[in-house]
Parts: C-alpha cells; sequence; structure tokens
C-alpha cells in the first residue's frame, strides 16, 4: 500500500494576518478554493518548488469562536531553512514571538496568529550558537 503526504490543515480565525504570517516564512500561495454553499475558503501555501507540500488554511466565513485555541490545531508544522538565525531575525523584525529561540543554532519555533506552532530546523548542520539567540529565554510555549 502506497501512501503520500498530501497537506496539513489548520483552521485560522484571520485568514489575511494568518497568510501574512506563512508569506514571511517564505510560503506562496498555490492555490484558493471557496465554497459559497459551506461558507467556507481553503487556502494552500507551500514553499516555492515545494508545491507538493503545503499547509491548508482553512478559514470559515462565518467565524469559529473556538480559535486561537491550541485545541483546535495539529502538533506543529516543520519547516527546513536554510540560515536559522536570519530567518528568526525576520520573523523578529516583523513583529513575530519567537517562543523557542535557536539556542543550540538548530531548532526554534513560533507562533502563527492563530496559534499554530511552527518549528524552524536549520538545513544540514547546525549553526554556530550565537547572541542574541544564545542567552534569549523561552517565551511562551510552542
Amino acid at each position: 500500500m502506497n501512501i503520500r503526504y498530501l497537506h496539513t490543515m489548520v483552521r485560522v480565525k484571520d485568514l489575511e494576518k494568518t497568510q501574512a504570517f506563512f508569506e514571511l516564512l517564505g510560503l506562496v500561495k498555490t492555490r484558493q478554493y471557496d465554497s459559497e454553499a459551506g461558507r467556507f475558503s481553503l487556502i494552500f501555501m507551500a514553499p516555492p518548488g515545494q508545491e507538493e507540500c503545503p499547509v491548508e488554511l482553512t478559514h470559515n466565513w462565518d467565524g469559529d469562536d473556538g480559535l486561537p485555541s491550541d485545541s483546535r490545531h495539529f502538533g506543529h508544522l516543520a519547516y527546513e531553512v536554510d540560515d536559522i538565525h536570519a530567518m528568526c531575525q525576520h520573523l523578529m523584525d516583523n513583529g513575530v514571538t519567537i517562543n523557542r529561540p535557536p539556542r543550540d543554532g538548530r531548532m526554534a519555533f513560533v507562533r502563527s496568529p492563530d496559534n499554530v506552532s511552527v518549528e524552524l530546523l536549520q538545513k544540514g548542520e547546525a549553526l554556530t550558537p550565537a547572541e542574541p539567540w544564545l542567552s534569549m529565554p523561552n517565551t511562551g510555549h510552542w
């Protein structure tokens, strides 16, 4: 039996803010499906050249009072990045809280506007630990 990864779905409260967050990570919208009858939109976003690895942002037009809530989302999304220090700085410069800084030069966690945990992993070997990450404490949870 064959199995193939399709996507990770997360429910989102504010589609515009969430799309902007994933664009900061470098993802682009690959397709969109709007259901008038179901009153929802599905936005698929993926890293350029990796359209087979999308995250599906599910937005209910009439709102979802359960969001943001940790219990409404699946564990976390994981993305490999070329330079974890540069990516975390880019996210911080754009107002994103680094929940678990890349103190080890290898791994960091952030959260989307809808409280979805996103793991960032350094491509290849870990970078040399450096400031400000080395002494930065954890913020919140991931």
